[in-house]
């Protein structure tokens, strides 16, 4: 093949995989799901909203068991959250940690996808030594729970914390990056961790912070994607064309002198609110649209950080909704994504086709796919079982429902009768993609599967 020709086939293929991930939800671009508010809308119908969008994965502050239950069968994985006031006693007692597990983890596995526990949320600069301190224990302590759960799904959970961009005593030019000494022994132990159970560092970068301290022309470009002159690091020789990848390679900078250069670097938080006070610079609708829809742009794109090219950074953007309840400048209530009422506060790229009302399914029953495994079938039948107005005594021995005594015959049942206590909504019937509806009333003898024209 000629190199011209390498070279189209080359950047067809790239433009090709670009437009295809486009089109469905991407597994580094996150949203930040926070609930100090009291005009959210259900999480049913957040993570329908959610489903029209290209956005791959969640982070919440707790663990939500509502919305832990709506993300259940859908491709939506979540970072959950125990906060700093749980971590003393998760740190000193390992079997808080264990009940922490069984509470917030164990009831919504296998069928919700949990990729992480985050302990804390920046706890080395809480202002607390004793939380910081404890951070490390806690993170052991839930991470033995998990394993000590013989479910093979929590297991897999990783457990980090996330911090803020304070944890670094030097961040520019990148390539001098530093941690700062007072927490280096801290650090250490939980870098030493994250990097033997293959965790991810997880970090708030916000280049409105960075603007809002250098309130120049060129800076709010540098920090918005926009063109400029850039920022040239004479350690590295690269020239920094934005502040996310400048702020982002000062943590692998950092990492890599505190020696682990390979733990995966994550990004817990980043955005740009649409409003502000008066005397809040760069707070309005175009910046905000600027930076949130040209990081977004910039994640696609796979070109990655200059020090780490070739692979997007995972990152979840502040955030979905409004939090009204907050307190501080009006900056910090107006961070929004999406109104309570499902319309997008600006067009930031994220929307795959524009929201609708909750939908009626037309199938009048949910039954298991064909092809769906003995594994997740079962899974669905302990899960669906263990929801609140799912009746599985007919399943039982002496039950109208109970024979033939298989596992698929008794997950069509439980899983239907969570389908239509639900709602009877399309994506109650999804279970991970191993679930289907049906107009064929699945009935049979005396036992009688509830539906239309049942």
């Amino acid at each position: 093949m000629a190199p011209s020709t390498r070279l189209f086939f080359t950047m067809a293929m790239l433009l090709f995989s670009f437009f295809f991930s486009s089109a469905s939800s991407q597994s580094f671009i996150g949203v930040n799901y926070g609930q100090v508010a009291d005009n959210l809308p259900p999480p049913s119908a957040t993570i329908q909203l959610l489903r029209s969008t290209t956005v791959g994965k969640i982070r919440l502050y707790g663990a939500d068991p509502a919305i832990l239950r709506a993300l259940a069968g859908t491709q939506i994985s979540a970072v959950i959250g125990a906060a700093n006031g749980e971590i003393p006693s998760l740190a000193s007692d390992p079997s808080a940690a264990s009940r922490w597990v069984a509470s917030n983890v164990l009831p919504f596995l296998p069928s919700t996808s949990i990729s992480s526990i985050s302990v804390g949320n920046e706890a080395l600069s809480f202002g607390d030594p004793s939380v910081a301190s404890q951070l490390l224990p806690a993170m052991q302590n839930l991470r033995s729970a998990l394993i000590a759960s013989s479910t093979p799904s929590a297991a897999s959970i990783k457990v980090t914390s996330v911090h803020s961009m304070a944890v670094l005593a030097q961040s520019e030019p990148p390539s001098a990056g530093a941690f700062h000494s007072d927490i280096a022994p801290t650090l250490k132990g939980i870098l030493d961790f994250l990097n033997k159970t293959g965790s991810p560092f997880m970090i708030n970068p916000y280049p409105f912070f960075a603007y809002r301290s250098d309130p120049r022309p060129e800076t709010l470009a540098f920090c918005l994607f926009q063109s400029n002159p850039g920022r040239f690091d004479a350690g590295s020789k690269i020239t920094y064309t934005n502040m996310f990848d400048a702020q982002v390679d000062a943590i692998h900078s950092a990492l890599n002198s505190a020696g682990f250069p390979g733990i995966e670097i994550v990004v817990a938080e980043t955005g740009w609110p649409y409003r502000g006070d008066a005397n809040e610079v760069g707070t309005n609708v175009d910046n905000a649209r600027a930076f949130n829809g040209n990081l977004i742009a910039h994640l696609r794109s796979m070109v990655g950080t200059p020090l780490m090219p070739g692979k997007s950074v995972e990152t979840y953007i502040f955030a979905l909704y409004d939090e009204d309840l907050k307190p501080g400048p009006t900056s910090e209530r107006s961070f929004g994504l999406f109104r309570p009422d499902l319309t997008m506060t600006y067009d930031a790229g994220l929307m795959t086709k524009a929201p609708a009302a909750p939908a009626v399914a037309a199938g009048g029953w949910c039954v298991p796919k064909e092809g769906a495994t003995e594994e997740e079938l079962q899974a669905n039948l302990d899960f669906a079982c263990g929801q609140q107005g799912v009746d599985c005594l007919p399943i039982q021995p002496g039950g109208a429902c109970f024979e033939p005594n298989t596992v698929k015959s008794h997950a069509a049942y439980a899983m239907n009768q969570l389908f239509q206590v639900a709602g009877r909504n399309s994506w109650n019937c999804d279970f991970r993609q191993s679930a289907i509806l049906t107009s064929q009333n699945p009935s049979y003898d005396g036992c009688v599967f509830p539906g239309s024209g049942s």
